[in-house]
C-alpha cells in the first residue's frame, strides 16, 4: 500500500508540474505578444491622387503590398505579368513577364 501511495504521489506531482508549465507558457505568450506594427503615415499635407499606368485591356488578377512597393499581377494580351510600383509615387519599378517552359 505504501508503494502505491508513493507512485500516486509521484504521478500527481508530475501532473501538477506539467499543468503549471503549460499555464506558464500560455501566460508568457499572452503578456509578451507583440502583434503587427501599426501602419506609419508620414505627417504633412495630403498627397495628390496618383494613378499607376497599365496597358489598355489589362486585367488585374491580384495585388500585394510590402516594403514600400505595390506588386500587381496583370493579364495582358493572354500573358501574365508582374508589375512593381513604388508605394508612395506609383512610379513603375519593374515588369516581369511570366511564360511557360517550352
Amino acid at each position: 500500500m505504501a508503494k502505491v501511495r508513493r507512485l500516486m504521489l509521484i504521478a500527481s506531482a508530475t501532473t501538477v508540474l506539467a499543468v503549471g508549465a503549460v499555464i506558464a507558457v500560455i501566460g508568457y505568450r499572452v503578456f509578451h505578444w507583440q502583434g503587427s506594427a501599426p501602419a506609419q503615415v508620414a505627417p504633412g499635407p495630403p498627397r495628390p491622387e496618383a494613378a499607376a499606368m497599365l496597358p489598355p485591356g489589362a486585367k488585374v488578377l491580384s495585388s500585394a503590398v510590402g516594403e514600400g512597393r505595390v506588386v500587381l499581377t496583370v493579364e495582358v494580351a493572354g500573358g501574365i505579368e508582374l508589375r512593381s510600383f513604388d508605394l508612395n509615387t506609383l512610379k513603375p519599378l519593374a515588369v516581369v513577364r511570366l511564360a511557360p517552359n517550352p
